[in-house]
């Protein structure tokens, strides 16, 4: 945490989340990204069917998801949640989608530091989002963490699959034979969404598509 930024944040007036340029939430260009189609992931993650998603995890979205999960700018859950819900709303096809949300679990330990579950609070905009738009979706706290496991930044995929082996299971004991839509803030290596999608087999349940906000570019 930079103590020196969130002293100027309080004295200051927010400015911009991505560039920090004018005193808007987001300005026009930085909230482009987050207002475009959803398209399929260039990387499907083991076992796990291709997230659709609508943004790069490039550039100001980077920073944009760091003040909102870090810096506390919990407003940013309004276009960050409307993305997620054009992701969503992408996978509702064919003649009987899954219309059951599922969302990865965030660390307790994390929420406790940010005083606020990220995920938990774009998925509740996006699935407001959808009902508004005649979508019957609900969203399920299927998942839990069962035990902790080390800071994913920096360790390789494989090193990220190994350290998230096992550290989900099901929170609930109704899950056998539902379809769900699992999904996450960002697909980067898929490890997160491989592990939830693992748990949610063994407990009976189908997660039939996925969906993120955004997704790490594969570098060429």
């Amino acid at each position: 945490m930079n103590l020196f930024a969130d002293l100027i944040d309080l004295l200051l007036p927010e400015r911009c989340a991505g560039c920090g340029g004018e005193p808007v939430l987001l300005c026009d260009a930085c909230a482009v990204p987050l207002q475009g189609p959803a398209r399929p992931a260039e990387t499907a993650p083991y076992g796990v069917p291709r997230p659709w998603t609508v943004a790069a995890y490039d550039g100001p979205l980077r920073t944009i998801l760091s003040a909102y999960k870090e810096r506390g700018r919990t407003a940013l859950a309004v276009p960050l949640g409307e993305a997620l819900a054009t992701a969503v709303q992408a996978t509702l096809t064919g003649p009987d989608p899954p219309r059951t949300v599922v969302w990865v679990p965030s660390r307790r330990g994390s929420v406790k530091r940010r005083g606020h579950d990220p995920l938990r609070g774009t998925v509740a905009v996006a699935l407001h989002r959808l009902r508004v738009n005649g979508l019957p979706v609900t969203g399920l706290d299927a998942l839990r963490q069962r035990r902790r496991v080390g800071d994913q930044a920096g360790l390789t995929a494989a090193q990220r699959l190994t350290n998230l082996d096992g550290a989900l299971e099901a929170a609930r004991s109704d899950l056998a034979g539902r379809q769900v839509i699992l999904v996450d803030d960002v697909v980067t290596t898929g490890a997160s969404l491989a592990e939830a999608a693992r748990a949610l087999r063994a407990a009976g349940a189908d997660p039939a598509a996925t969906a993120t906000i955004a997704a790490t570019p594969r570098r060429r």
